[in-house]
């Protein structure tokens, strides 16, 4: 399988300085896709963004597993609502005009 597109679990547990039960406990959470090839285990390049997020969250602010989950959930929805607040602004300014 092509690996282009995927990164080494290992190279980002060196690069975090962070165990690979991180990793796991996040994959059996359901949180990230593990995905394993000849033996080694990835994840997608497009969600190094939210991994990122997830390691601030757990370890700068000592959030717990199932708090990660909750608190990306909370922030997902907190972002869905500023969107749908701009959409209305918007509209609303085109009746003020």
């Amino acid at each position: 399988m092509n690996t282009e597109k995927l990164i080494l679990l290992t190279t980002l547990c060196a690069y975090f300085k962070i165990e690979m039960s991180f990793f796991r406990n996040l994959g059996e959470l359901g949180l990230i896709e593990i995905k394993t090839i000849d033996q080694s285990q990835y994840i997608h390049e497009n969600h190094l963004d939210e991994v990122e997020k997830m390691i601030r969250i757990h370890y700068e602010l000592k959030v717990n597993f199932e708090g990660i989950d909750v608190t990306l959930n909370l922030l997902e929805k907190i972002y869905s609502l500023q969107n749908e607040l701009i959409t209305v602004k918007n509209r609303l300014r085109l009746y003020e005009n």
